[in-house]
């Protein structure tokens, strides 16, 4: 922050760093797509980590941007493309500060809190620009209910002892992001169907967050069956 410039790791140190802190997981070894996303996110994160930017504020960024988003949705007309923009860029913010906190060796339990919960902003985020939109109110709401529980379960299996990273749904965060960039961007390129593209974008968010859910609690099921309840 100060102009001074600290040695950044290589991309093959940021990579044996981040599996250490998701359950083992390989990146060299394992989905092509996974590494070549890690790849992209360790060059644009370094500078940020060559001049000491905390995680935080990067966290903190990337809400800050995806917020910028509702006043474009609310706008009408073509004004929902530039909320498209603003929660990609959000977006590439939230996998930046844990880049940063890697990088950096600032990796924390503080960090991962902080980072969940903005996610939680974000996530609250895209659906109140759906709604601004044009989505029904109680299809949001619905759509809201069932990412949460789809968070909650993941959250409450890891309480039980599930850590693994192995366990990726159709539910996802960035599928979750897509499907509202989708349904803004339809609403800005065509305003007159703007209602109709945001009620698809919700009605998909709630489809792929209930099958999320379904996906998880199955893997749950096999993974926990056999294990002793978690000590209060």
């Amino acid at each position: 922050m100060d102009g001074v410039r600290t040695p950044v790791p290589d991309r093959d140190t940021y990579l044996a760093r981040w599996s250490a802190l998701h359950g083992g997981y390989d990146p060299l070894g394992g989905l092509w797509l996974v590494r070549a996303w890690l790849t992209l996110v360790h060059r644009v994160a370094s500078p940020l980590a060559a001049h000491r930017v905390p995680p935080s504020a990067v966290t903190a960024a990337g809400v800050a941007v995806t917020a910028l988003a509702l006043p474009a949705a609310a706008a009408g007309g073509h004004w929902p493309l530039l909320a498209v923009l603003m929660m990609l860029l959000g977006g590439v913010a939230d996998s930046l500060d844990g880049a940063v906190a890697v990088l950096t060796d600032r990796a924390s339990a503080w960090g991962y809190l902080l980072d969940s919960v903005a996610d939680r902003c974000g996530d609250l985020l895209y659906l109140v620009a759906l709604w601004y939109a044009g989505a029904p109110g109680g299809l949001l709401v619905a759509a809201g209910c069932a990412l949460g529980l789809l968070e909650y379960t993941r959250a409450r299996g890891g309480n039980a002892g599930f850590g693994q990273i192995g366990v990726v749904t159709v539910g996802e965060r960035p599928t979750r992001l897509i499907v509202a960039a989708f349904g803004l961007a339809g609403a800005g390129i065509v305003p007159g169907l703007a209602g109709f593209a945001g009620t698809v974008a919700a009605g998909a968010t709630f489809a792929v967050c209930a099958v999320g859910l379904g996906q998880l609690l199955t893997t749950l099921h096999a993974a926990l069956s056999n294990e002793p309840p978690p000590r209060n």
